[in-house]
């Protein structure tokens, strides 16, 4: 568990000013006047899903002020996130002009990641943007109880059937067949999952790992009062093409020629380039969540490889010892292959919540030269609970 002095320290800093001015951060800066406790008004959301952080919801990702502040202080010439995820390492990254590599088990983090780091040409992209939403709004007016019409939108996939509704059907895999006649697949293809992860047939207040469809009217704790169930896709399918075409033309505002390589496979062996001088990453916490099972519905409707059984630390396998052996043998094992790739005295910078206290760099020849610890409180949704963090800064011997 947490050592007492560290959530003591941790307790006065959350009652004092934040940084919050992270372009102020230098290889000057002092790792003790880092004070990372953010409260919502120091750090709003707005900020934390600023331009395509928010392009696809993704639990258990860091926010990206916690890459910027690191790869500003240590201004690495190639990081690389062996967990890379939603992404959030390779784009902050690329914005500083900062070379970066990320590898994830996941194939739709990997989509994820590629299409938030993709370089566009926009006004291609806004002109496919808007033929989609077109035709999607042609077939909704003109065609949507042909019946005919709609046996082009036939599915055999038990999970679409069982969680959205005839019509949310329709329209989903009426997007998903006009996506193949455009430039930019990937992307309509995340719009797609982010509209189906909304259109399911589930309660407002529960869209990360609903148990069951909801059919029925219920009393909904996220807006108090009664609602019903959600039976389309159109208009979560047109308001996240026009908002992702936003975040992306606002973020190739900010984006640089640095490099993104991005790999699909498991970082425990995965064959990297030479020369990697950072590590930022944050592996998945023991125990807490299923990644694959949480964009359940973007594998069915994508027809994406699941890779689950190759998760390291996943929610089903629980908090046992025998589940604490086997996660961090797993971390350490991603680390040592990752270490093969590094430059003498090379840098990792790894955000944890070890309150088991797992981690020992000298088993996979490193050395504790920093860490920062953190209060963090969860804002948005229902998960309000706040624990402890700690950025584990170590260095290659």
């Amino acid at each position: 568990m947490y050592d007492r002095s560290i959530t003591q320290k941790v307790s006065v800093q959350y009652k004092q000013e934040p940084l919050t001015d992270f372009s102020s951060v230098n290889t000057d800066t002092k790792l003790e006047d880092l004070n990372l406790n953010w409260k919502e008004k120091d750090l709003p959301e707005s900020e934390r899903t600023k331009h395509v952080h928010r392009l696809h919801p993704y639990m258990g990702k860091f926010i990206p002020q916690l890459v910027e502040i690191f790869l500003r202080k240590y201004r690495p010439k190639l990081v690389y996130d062996p967990f890379c995820g939603s992404g959030t390492t390779l784009v902050e990254a690329n914005a500083l002009g900062i070379d970066s590599i990320g590898t994830d088990i996941s194939i739709f983090n990997i989509l994820l990641s590629k299409v938030k780091t993709d370089k566009y040409d926009i006004f291609l992209l806004e002109k496919e943007i808007k033929d989609i939403v077109k035709r999607l709004y042609k077939y909704i007016n003109d065609f949507s109880n042909n019946e005919k019409v709609n046996q082009l939108f036939h599915t055999d996939n038990d999970y679409i059937k069982k969680w959205f509704a005839p019509k949310a059907q329709n329209e989903l895999l009426c997007y998903r067949r006009l996506i193949q006649d455009y430039t930019y697949q990937d992307l309509l293809k995340v719009i797609l999952s982010r509209s189906a992860r909304s259109a399911r047939l589930i309660t407002h207040y529960d869209l990360d790992f609903p148990k069951k469809p909801q059919t029925t009217p219920y009393y909904c704790y996220k807006h108090n009062r009664m609602c019903s169930p959600i039976n389309e896709a159109n208009k979560f399918l047109h308001r996240y093409t026009i908002d992702t075409l936003q975040r992306i033309e606002t973020y190739a505002k900010i984006k640089t020629g640095a490099k993104v390589l991005l790999k699909h496979d498991d970082s425990r062996e995965v064959k990297l380039p030479k020369g990697i001088d950072m590590i930022f990453t944050s592996p998945p916490y023991l125990g807490l969540i299923d990644y694959h099972e949480q964009h359940k519905y973007a594998y069915e409707l994508l027809g994406l490889k699941n890779n689950e059984q190759k998760e390291i630390g996943r929610a089903k396998l629980g908090q046992s010892e025998q589940a604490k052996r086997d996660y961090i043998k797993g971390i350490n094992d991603v680390i040592l292959n990752t270490r093969d790739y590094m430059d003498k005295n090379a840098l990792a910078v790894i955000v944890v919540n070890d309150k088991y206290n797992l981690y020992n760099p000298e088993l996979v020849g490193f050395k504790t030269i920093g860490r920062v610890d953190r209060h963090v409180n969860r804002r948005t949704g229902r998960r309000t609970g706040a624990f402890y963090e700690s950025i584990l800064i170590w260095q290659k011997t």
